[in-house]
């Protein structure tokens, strides 16, 4: 189950009076409001849970020192355009902003997130607006009201402790749908999503000059820990009060003029309100309009959230632009690096030449050329004037990332064998084993002696930084040879043999009476007993000697010794039964006198070593019982006494 809040962009638009008219004029930023540094610099974090408390939500948060991994995450516009998951619009609000942040996450553990800015109006500025832009996401679990996942918008004067009440509000999901929203194709559960794309509220904050106004934006789960739900925000990183094309060239051949992204409903008029020119966001001029005019727009927000009201904007022919290419770049290895910067809504971009671009016609393409590159940025306007140059340089360079391996790569310790890395370039050197550095290591040539995964990572003057591939090393120690138990077959009748479980082949000598030489389990079929070396060998040379000898009885048969002798000398130390063409045992059990189960086991090794809990048992006389399973597939019964003598 999956609930996802997402809001986003806020705007701001400050206003100054003139005679009769109220119109849009730029205005300072306040600082990072739009993330743009990259940071939360200027942002008040925070982190809480979400609960009920007399059939009311409450959400409870306390500040959390910065931002919070998870919880709080910074994100920076690239080239792959990415959607949100439930809702499919942009993650980041489309305004041309670099900067985003996401607020909360997918775990729905009952957590509630938040971010506020405070930021204080000019004492001299008595008209002023701000617009904030918001998308967002649902899942809705049919909870109680005060149960269900919300997203709550503040905005307060905080010198009047007034909520400004128009443009604050909660959303709720519960069971219908809410205006402007509509159904997630892609919900990832049964549970229905409610998505929002972008939309805008204005804040009429006419009379607050020298007021502080504080934006406060809060995320919460429900309250049963099942939905959970995150938010993105996206101010604009053009931290400017004018209309999109307010501004134009006098050489423009059209005009486009856009209003704030998000509203539901625009409608231009003139000056003098007498006459309707537009009901879109953008409003288009050829022949250009006379510089000085001043048009009007009526902004509705979706309805019930927010207030309606009406921008100004004045035309004005007395733009300037300065084309932006960016700093000079190096492609290292055909590494693809992003040109220019961020791009301004109205403007035009063009790039020559066009080879190796990702897009020749936006203002931050990517390029990895093969040589070094000049690139000539044109920027225009949208109606094609005031066009501007820049250059950026791309230098391309190549920096030798292959290794070698001088010797073997996979040797045996007892051999005269080495390894040694080697690579071609490098003004500096970092060796790594298994990903770690290895200290000191700063030379073309490593020698390897230890097993692992090699590689470097090389540094030239230009500024270049590669990695060469991963190569293994493997150095075995060698293992010694044992003597396997004697295995007791029956005269030609299939005996199965088992070989230590090591290395990478094995090769029993001779093949007398086995089904196959190569194999860690062979089977035995003779009349006679054969003594066999086996051969075990690594990848790396490392070989092996084991050694098995198989003696031959005329039937199947279980043997347990007597008695035996746990005194710790190696001789006679356990009591287990002696298999002879075996091939499963079944139990084997050990009693006392009284009938007391001391021991248990479905294999013949090690046996009882006569201890009850790491304590000896003193002398006595046990009772054993034993079944066993036939190389003939016949059942075999066996029991008896054997005496424990210390």
């Amino acid at each position: 189950m999956r609930l996802h809040f997402t809001f986003s962009f806020l705007q701001l638009l400050g206003c100054i009076l003139c005679p009769g008219l109220s119109f849009v004029q730029a205005q300072n930023c306040p600082e990072n409001i739009d993330f743009e540094s990259g940071t939360f610099n200027g942002w008040n974090c925070f982190i809480g849970t979400t609960t009920v408390f007399n059939r009311e939500n409450e959400i409870s948060l306390y500040p959390s020192g910065g931002a919070i991994p998870g919880r709080h995450t910074m994100y920076t516009k690239n080239s792959s355009n990415e959607r949100d998951p439930y809702g499919g619009f942009p993650v980041n609000c489309p305004n041309g902003s670099g900067k985003s942040i996401r607020l909360g996450n997918d775990l729905a553990e009952t957590e509630a997130e938040g971010v506020s800015y405070e930021f204080t109006i000019p004492a001299n500025q008595n008209v002023y607006s701000l617009i904030y832009h918001y998308a967002v996401v649902f899942q809705d679990p049919h909870h109680e009201i005060f149960q269900q996942p919300r997203l709550v918008l503040e905005i307060t004067n905080v010198t009047d402790n007034q909520l400004i009440e128009c443009s604050s509000f909660t959303f709720i999901p519960y069971g219908s749908l809410l205006p402007g929203f509509y159904l997630s194709p892609n919900p990832g559960g049964n549970t229905p999503i409610w998505c929002k794309d972008w939309s805008a509220v204005s804040i009429n904050l006419n009379g607050h000059a020298g007021k502080k106004i504080r934006l406060f934006f809060k995320t919460a789960d429900c309250t049963f820990r099942r939905h959970f739900g995150y938010a993105y925000i996206d101010v604009n990183s053009e931290c400017n009060s004018e209309f999109v094309g307010a501004a134009y060239c006098p050489d423009d051949n059209f005009l486009n003029v856009t209003a704030p992204f998000g509203y539901q409903k625009y409608t231009w008029y003139n000056n003098s309100f007498t006459q309707v020119v537009g009901s879109q966001q953008t409003i288009s001029f050829s022949p250009l309009p006379v510089s000085g005019t001043t048009y009007a727009v009526e902004v509705m927000p979706y309805n019930g959230y927010g207030c309606t009201d009406t921008l100004y904007a004045r035309l004005a022919d007395t733009l300037t632009l300065k084309a932006r290419a960016g700093v000079d770049r190096i492609s290292c290895n055909g590494e693809s690096v992003q040109l220019g910067v961020n791009s301004i809504p109205g403007l035009a971009y063009s790039w020559n030449p066009v080879a190796g671009l990702s897009n020749p016609k936006i203002s931050n393409p990517f390029t990895s050329p093969a040589i070094s590159t000049q690139y000539v940025l044109t920027t225009t306007n949208a109606g094609g004037g005031c066009a501007d140059k820049d250059t950026v340089m791309v230098q391309a360079v190549i920096l030798d990332s292959s290794i070698r391996v001088i010797g073997s790569a996979q040797y045996c310790s007892d051999s005269r064998d080495s390894s040694i890395l080697r690579v071609q370039s490098g003004d500096i050197i970092e060796w790594y084993k298994d990903n770690r550095r290895i200290t000191g290591a700063g030379n073309l040539d490593y020698r390897v002696t230890e097993s692992g995964t090699y590689h470097a990572v090389l540094f030239n003057e230009e500024g270049c930084r590669v990695s060469t591939a991963k190569q293994t090393i493997r150095i075995d120690d060698p293992v010694a040879g044992i003597r396997y138990p004697i295995q007791y077959a029956v005269i030609d009748l299939p005996f199965d043999l088992k070989a230590r479980k090591f290395g990478d082949s094995i090769l029993w000598m001779p093949g007398t009476f086995l089904n196959t030489r190569s194999s860690y389990t062979p089977v035995f079929n003779g009349p006679s007993e054969q003594l066999y070396t086996i051969e075990i060998r690594t990848a790396s040379g490392c070989l092996t000697v084991d050694t098995q000898l198989v003696k031959t009885a005329k039937r199947a048969e279980i043997y347990v010794p007597n008695a035996f002798t746990p005194n710790g000398d190696g001789l006679n130390d356990h009591l287990r039964p002696l298999l002879m063409g075996i091939k499963e045992v079944r139990f084997f059990k050990i009693f006392n006198r009284w009938g007391h189960l001391l021991f248990e086991s479905k294999t013949d090794r090690p046996g009882w070593d006569g201890n009850i809990n790491g304590t000896p048992q003193s002398n006595q006389v046990l009772v054993w019982v034993v079944e066993g399973l036939g190389v003939d597939n016949f059942l075999y019964r066996r029991k008896g006494t054997t005496v424990l003598i210390r």
